[in-house]
């Protein structure tokens, strides 16, 4: 089978490449405010859209008819397609406390069934491209993201000794000397058992803070016990 790169071919792929850059681009700004779904996520749902589009606007390249036959509509077929797979998508995200995982194999789900989409309608130039870009988004864009400053969030718990000799700007100071920013602080004080009670969300660029923050609240007399969680994917 002879293969010849036509002008509609190059459009195709500028389109993709341009749904990903765009999708990558957002997805960069919610990975570095630490949301879950971030740099991947975009890119593989951005260019899954426009693969989707490629479909309708080049219909014309792979439906067959001839004069005088009676002309369906297979969009429809596809549009039933990626309404099943999202619900398939959705039970691949899993919420754990305050972490949602499962948000870039939800978005590798939806790009998945648009490339079988392709397959089946015989569009296999957009269908070798599109396995492509979304093997280097896997792979090689998780380098790339864990590579990128971003900004990680923890929420912060922590039980101290009434009597212990910290009070909150000595916490807040404590906090910040370990490179963290503070928000949404809580209070709150068991008076039967003398113990106040603090809760915040803490913000680092360095991921390894949180380790030597560990470190300095276990050694101290005052704190009681404390728990940091992640609260990004």
């Amino acid at each position: 089978m002879n293969f010849e790169l036509t002008a509609d071919h190059i459009e195709m792929v500028w389109r993709l490449l341009a749904a990903l850059f765009a999708g990558a681009l957002i997805g960069y700004e919610r990975s570095y405010n630490g949301r879950p779904a971030g740099f991947r996520t975009h890119a593989l749902v951005c260019m899954s859209s426009s693969l989707l589009m490629l479909v309708t606007v080049y219909e014309a390249t792979w439906v067959r008819t001839a004069p005088g036959e009676i002309r369906l509509d297979p969009t429809r077929m596809a549009q039933g397609i990626m309404t099943g797979i999202g619900f398939l998508g959705a039970g691949a995200i899993i919420k754990e406390g305050l972490t949602v995982r499962g948000l870039t194999t939800a978005a590798s789900i939806w790009i998945t069934a648009a490339i079988g989409v392709l397959a089946g309608i015989g569009f296999y130039f957009p269908l070798v491209v599109s396995v492509a870009l979304t093997m280097s988004v896997l792979s090689i864009f998780r380098w790339i993201e864990s590579a990128m400053p971003t900004q990680a969030y923890f929420q912060f718990d922590v039980r101290l000794a009434r009597d212990g000799g910290i009070d909150e700007d000595s916490l807040r100071e404590l906090l910040r000397t370990h490179g963290f920013s503070i928000a949404n602080f809580s209070h709150r004080y068991d008076g039967e058992g003398g113990v106040k009670r603090h809760g915040m969300v803490m913000r680092t660029k360095d991921r390894k803070a949180v380790s030597r923050l560990a470190d300095t609240l276990e050694a101290h007399p005052a704190i009681l016990d404390f728990k940091i969680a992640p609260t990004g994917d």
